[in-house]
């Protein structure tokens, strides 16, 4: 198991985790980030990533993307 920022770009990755505190782990869930969830690795930069999952892509920063273990 390793944090999502360590995924390579272009990657499709299985959740396996949320760590943190409570309002975080709700946030990543209103996202659609739960555990069992397939997110693929669009693109990095400077840490922060943008994930496709489902139809959706969205931007997380490094702390948070830090958070979703996979």
């Amino acid at each position: 198991m390793m944090p999502l920022i360590y995924a390579d770009s272009g990657t499709t990755v299985t959740i396996k985790k949320i760590t943190g505190k409570t309002e975080v782990k709700q946030f990543l869930e209103k996202l659609g980030f739960t555990v069992g969830c397939d997110v693929t690795v669009v693109s990095s930069a400077g840490g922060n990533l943008i994930v496709q999952m489902k139809e959706s892509r969205v931007a997380l920063s490094r702390e948070t993307a830090g958070k979703i273990m996979v």
